[in-house]
């Protein structure tokens, strides 16, 4: 059973949002009821703000069987309108009163009531490979794909997880992270749920409430690299969230690589050493570094129980052996995996081998089997404030715009955020653009975190004889 707690629900509380809290007899009620109004679809969207409505919406589609599709309540126009048609969802799940964007507002429409009286007894429990989730990429090549992640991937990885943390039913679990991707609503959210403990959402992240939280019980802490940074510097000021953070039994990040200068500086002011972890939509969580095992900069850790992994060379052969030297390309077998890419067999096919996951992802294995990630095989993934972002979308979305006559995305190094969006465009012949216009043009089609914090503007791109823009040159351009 993917919720096990649900089966004796208690007064326990299960989410905590600043607004509002639930007790596990509170979510059953809410969500039991949620599953008797999507019972029968195939899918349902869920407009996922950080609210307690998201929770259970998600929650009362998996007590139905029905794979959820959380919706980035941020998604620019276009971007949106892909999701919608791609996964055409029978409803769109919110909290009472949102004012939905076209062509959300245009699909049936389904309110959650958190205090709606619901039955006690509960669905039928759905098989293990019934899809739970379609969870939308960054669109590296083009539009954002759809990972389905069945039922196992999510009991299997959050029990693998719970294994490496020493993660228990005493466990408050605190973060501010977003409700549409898997770090912040399946490990951050199902996660508690499954062990039965709390889950405890700042509503949106601040230093402040990341102190208040944890000072108030909060035993483990998800965040990115950009929310370490920023507690880091405000830690130096504040002795007392530097304090709280020490107090912490785990602190956790991922979706990008923690620089080692943050890793020393958390641990010169809490005691405290980051634990890292490496995962993707499509694969959940691969490795982590264990509670009890080394806290290295710069290593995600060995693959979690049940998990394999290999590196391959160019050629696709697996590399022999671990010297932490050898760069090859992660490939994982396991539980884990993703069903497929809704409505793109031939994407799936791209990365599914034989049973193994190409990620995409250059990695080296120390003796020990931990992994350090070094970079992607394509060079046009950013990972900016814990996203993963597609270059060639945003220069998709530049070259729409009247005045630019080309456009290259490149990301560049930035303390505060890991890498910061850097486009580089050639202006329509007489047209002169703002970088601000340009920025705000991408937020407006697809969503803010994806538009460029730098605009360069260039007499024209560098080109190799293929007449392919060679991106590493522009990198190195002052």
């Amino acid at each position: 059973m993917l919720f096990p707690a649900f089966n004796r629900p208690s007064g326990r509380i299960a989410l905590r949002f600043p607004e509002r809290q639930l007790t596990y007899f509170d979510v059953r009620e809410a969500a039991t009821a949620i599953a008797q109004q999507v019972d029968g679809a195939e899918r349902v969207g869920v407009w996922a703000v950080p609210a307690p409505e998201t929770c259970v919406a998600v929650v009362g589609a998996l007590l139905a069987g029905v794979a959820a599709v959380p919706i980035n309540p941020k998604a620019g126009e276009r971007e949106l309108g892909h999701i919608l048609a791609d996964s055409d969802p029978a409803h769109i799940l919110c909290p009472p009163g949102t004012d939905l964007p076209a062509p959300a507002a245009e699909r049936s429409r389904i309110e959650v009531d958190l205090d709606t009286p619901a039955p006690a007894v509960l669905p039928p429990e759905p098989p293990p490979e019934a899809p739970a989730l379609v969870v939308y990429t960054s669109g590296t090549t083009g539009p954002p794909k759809g990972a389905v992640l069945p039922r196992r991937a999510i009991a299997s990885n959050l029990d693998a997880l719970a294994d490496a943390w020493a993660w228990t039913d005493a466990d408050v679990v605190a973060h501010g992270l977003p409700l549409f991707h898997v770090h912040g609503l399946v490990i951050g959210v199902l996660g508690p749920l499954r062990r039965g403990g709390t889950a405890y959402h700042l509503g949106r992240f601040s230093s402040e409430g990341v102190g208040a939280a944890l000072d108030d019980g909060a035993t483990m802490l998800f965040g990115v690299p950009t929310m370490y940074h920023r507690l880091a510097a405000d830690a130096e000021d504040d002795p007392e969230l530097a304090k709280a953070l020490g107090t912490a039994r785990v602190l956790v990040s991922g979706s990008a690589a923690l620089p080692a200068v943050e890793h020393e500086r958390i641990e010169r002011l809490t005691g405290q050493r980051i634990v890292e972890r490496y995962g993707m939509s499509e694969t959940l969580m691969n490795t982590a570094i264990r509670a009890d095992g080394e806290r290295r900069a710069g290593y995600v850790g060995a693959p979690l129980d049940g998990i394999e992994i290999r590196l391959l060379d160019d050629d696709g052969a697996p590399i022999e052996g671990a010297d932490d030297e050898t760069i090859g390309e992660i490939s994982v077998r396991g539980p884990n995996l993703m069903l497929g890419y809704l409505n793109r067999p031939d994407a799936t096919a791209d990365v599914m081998r034989d049973g193994w996951f190409r990620t995409g992802d250059l990695a080296t294995r120390a003796a020990d089997g931990y992994i350090r990630i070094v970079g992607r095989r394509a060079t046009d993934l950013i990972k900016s404030g814990g996203y993963k972002i597609g270059a060639g979308e945003i220069e998709g979305a530049l070259l729409e715009h009247p005045d630019v006559k080309e456009a290259a995305v490149t990301g560049e190094p930035d303390p505060d955020l890991g890498e910061r969006i850097v486009a580089w465009i050639v202006p329509t012949p007489g047209a002169q653009p703002s970088a601000d216009e340009l920025a705000n043009h991408v937020a407006r089609l697809l969503t803010p975190h994806k538009r460029p914090r730098v605009v360069h503007f260039v007499d024209e791109l560098p080109r190799n004889e293929m007449g392919k823009i060679q991106k590493a040159r522009l990198s190195a351009s002052p």
